[in-house]
């Protein structure tokens, strides 16, 4: 296996070995995971993936990071202070719902193996704290109404649960993108008016 393998740069070997890794963890989760299988699925040999990556908790951790990375970019360029909340939330729901479409084996590897994963839990728990603070400020910006700090946040940490539960449906292909997106949006939209405001007083439109 090692001997008909091609010389390749370091960094694109790295990359290699990441894909192999994450296709194998999100299959079937940490333990159950072993670093002849991510070895065999990058087409290397086992001790080769070890002179990259030391233990599979190293390896994990760089998947983690990398999709972690990924996952944040995506948000980042979705979000533009100067739009409107109501085009704003939009684009942000469209950029997050396309991220899980298009990476489900990446949304799988940190909302699933590694959240349920007690040592490496952190590292989604500070990405998901890295979206809820850019919702929050969202939120924050486009009311006008006499809501506190704490309404903005317990409003965002409500609207990202929702997202991360919709996401999980199109990660396993239970709701077609477009779907979901409309939905979500929906949520949102009402979630966003509704800061502040009685339950009675927040209309439908959308």
């Amino acid at each position: 296996m090692a001997s008909g393998t091609k010389r390749l740069p370091r960094a694109v070997r790295e990359q290699q070995m990441l894909d192999a890794a994450i296709a194998a963890f999100s299959a079937n989760g940490f333990a159950d995971t072993s670093m002849d299988v991510i070895a065999a699925e990058a087409k290397i040999s086992k001790p080769m993936l070890y002179l990259y990556y030391g233990s599979k908790d190293e390896l994990f951790s760089a998947c983690i990071a990398r999709e972690s990375g990924r996952f944040m970019e995506s948000m980042a360029e979705g979000f533009d202070p100067s739009m409107r909340q109501k085009d704003q939330a939009r684009t942000l729901v469209r950029e997050f719902l396309r991220f899980v479409y298009q990476n489900a084996e990446s949304w799988r590897l940190l909302y699933r193996v590694a959240i349920g994963t007690t040592s490496f839990a952190h590292i989604v728990t500070d990405s998901r704290t890295s979206i809820t603070a850019m919702i929050t400020d969202l939120i924050r910006r486009g009311t006008t109404t006499g809501a506190s700090d704490l309404d903005f946040e317990l409003t965002a940490v409500a609207l990202v649960g929702a997202g991360e539960a919709v996401a999980d449906r199109i990660a396993e292909g239970d709701i077609d993108l477009e779907r979901a997106t409309d939905l979500l949006l929906g949520i949102t939209w009402r979630g966003l008016r509704g800061v502040g405001v009685a339950p009675d007083a927040v209309g439908d439109e959308i």
